[in-house]
């Protein structure tokens, strides 16, 4: 199939840079052909976001969304921010001790699927061609090395590589430009990074892995527009993040944990440090009479402008988190990813009205020019010294030259901090390191692993090729497990790695049929030995109102 423009993902990125362009064309009368593929089971299955939304690429995008009924209805009423010392005291930071992008006057709590589900309505009423439950598996190339679209995974593959009853060839999907938007962590995206050595000039991308629970509570304890964020217990002085706890509409809220994925003990689980910090009063007060509904997980890229890989190579563009434009001193990456593909659109379109066939341009270098010149490109040069003055600094003093910085000097200090040391690379030997001994969980304010994923309504076909590939089978047992413990055991929020005993000897097991697809495993890995590829198209988690 061919198109003059395929898309692979529809999350903000893609779904703003495919209504943007076919809106854009449709004024302009120019017949341009937009395709969006999405390897969930519908849009907005595997899209998990806290979510604060700024609305200033949106207010750009479709000014009249309000109008249109965009899922944007409970506004922010208030801000809070604590710094919790243990399992029982929490300090609450004043407004003024506040950094100034954490700040959200004006901004909505949403469920970002929801928001992506009607952006898509919204594509496809003016033409463009969203196709989901196919997962795009491999990038296409031209005989000069151009990339011309991509190629869909094939179905109905066993686990012995045989085809089964149920095969259907993958698809062939070509676009004079096509456009990367698969989210954090990219298979495709890394892949493209490496193949045109476009990190060459940047710092290492650095990672977080979020975790989040949606809650229903206490007509009496809801107070829809509340946003608290914060940081400290249960997590010591070695490993950074912060928590939330959004009042959405409802009668929900919805709470997680951001732990950065530069720690350093292998012990640790993010998972269980999530579970436990629930018992804390802050939170405990507002679940303890509640029910849980969802449970989901997915990586985030923080490493923002130091960190961006150039976005524009031959034949296409990396935008959103495949290229890693979230602000992480806002802890937001919903609008900075609209805006991306906004701008690739219009370069897009440019290209494509202003050349024939044969004369368009390999890259688009006016992308870079026009990202430079944006709203975007200003806000992440403003905060690009929050991340790295955390890690460098710690939470306390990081976060008071990150006060400084932005309160008192609005981003505008004359130099910039680097983090050069990949996040994988930060891991200890286990013997350096303390073990970690977690309570066992309550069933009513902290949970299990297999009880969490089951609410992540994640399903995979079970006889198919594992989508978690080792690149050397050997390296779990004989290099992880030794020196480190086989971390994979509790970096993974979804118990998919396991030891276990065979008589030859311990074994890592993989439960692949439980991955929520958040690539943790991918990033964190000490070896860097597990490659995560997409299984079948719709295959993961099917999350609702996350």
């Amino acid at each position: 199939m061919e198109f003059d423009v395929v898309i692979v993902g529809a999350g903000p990125a893609g779904l703003s840079a495919a209504y943007h362009l076919k809106k854009l064309a449709n004024d302009k009368q120019q017949d341009i052909s937009v395709c969006v593929l999405e390897k969930g089971s519908e849009v907005g299955a595997h899209i998990l976001s806290g979510a604060i939304l700024e609305t200033t690429a949106l207010d750009e995008l479709i000014p009249d969304w309000q109008e249109k009924g965009a899922p944007l209805t409970t506004p922010v009423t208030e801000d809070e921010l604590y710094l919790l010392k243990d399992q029982q005291r929490a300090t609450k930071v004043p407004g003024w001790a506040i950094p100034a992008p954490m700040h959200n006057d004006g901004n909505y709590i949403v469920s970002l699927g929801n928001v992506c589900r009607w952006l898509a309505t919204q594509a496809e009423a003016i033409g463009v061609e969203i196709f989901p439950g196919f997962a795009a598996a491999e990038i296409a190339y031209d005989d000069n090395g151009r990339v011309k679209g991509v190629y869909t995974g094939d179905m109905g593959i066993g686990k012995d590589g045989e085809q089964k009853d149920s095969y259907m060839p993958g698809m062939a999907l070509y676009g004079k430009y096509t456009l990367f938007a698969e989210g954090c962590r990219g298979h495709l995206g890394k892949q493209l990074i490496s193949q045109f050595k476009l990190d060459e000039n940047s710092d290492p991308q650095h990672y977080g892995i979020g975790i989040k629970e949606l809650w229903e509570i206490d007509p009496a304890l809801h107070k829809p527009g509340l946003v608290v964020h914060g940081s400290g217990w249960p997590l010591d002085n070695d490993t950074t993040g912060g928590f939330f706890l959004y009042h959405a509409d409802n009668n929900q809220v919805v709470v997680g944990l951001i732990v950065d994925l530069n720690y350093s003990n292998p012990h640790i689980s993010p998972f269980d440090e999530f579970q436990q910090m629930k018992h804390h009063p802050l939170f405990a007060d507002v679940l303890s009479t509640g029910k849980r509904l969802s449970y989901g997980a997915r990586a985030i890229a923080k490493g923002g402008l130091n960190a961006l890989p150039d976005m524009a190579f031959p034949g296409g563009l990396l935008i959103g988190c495949d290229a890693g434009t979230l602000n992480f001193a806002k802890i937001k990456g919903t609008h900075t990813a609209m805006k991306s593909g906004m701008i690739a659109a219009e370069n897009v379109l440019n290209a494509l009205i202003q050349n024939e066939q044969e004369n368009l341009p390999d890259t688009l270098t006016g992308f870079t020019d026009a990202f430079r010149d944006s709203w975007l490109h200003k806000e992440l040069h403003a905060s690009r010294n929050f991340g790295p003055a955390m890690h460098k600094f710690g939470p306390i003093m990081g976060g008071a030259y990150n006060w400084i910085e932005q309160n008192l000097f609005k981003g505008r200090l004359p130099w910039t901090l680097h983090d050069t040391k990949p996040d994988y690379a930060q891991m200890k030997p286990a013997s350096e390191c303390p073990e970690k001994h977690y309570p066992k969980p309550d069933g009513k304010l902290s949970f299990d692993k297999l009880s969490s994923v089951y609410l992540s309504n994640t399903n995979h076909e079970e006889d198919q090729p594992s989508h978690l590939r080792l690149l050397d089978p050997a390296i779990p047992v004989k290099v992880n497990l030794t020196k480190y413990n086989e971390p994979a055991q509790r970096y993974c929020p979804a118990g998919v790695y396991e030891i276990v005993e065979a008589e030859s000897g311990p074994q890592l097991q993989i439960n692949a049929q439980n991955c929520v697809h958040c690539k943790t495993c991918d990033i964190k890995d000490p070896s860097q030995n597990i490659c995560w590829v997409p299984p079948e198209g719709t295959g993961g988690p099917n999350y609702p109102n996350m």
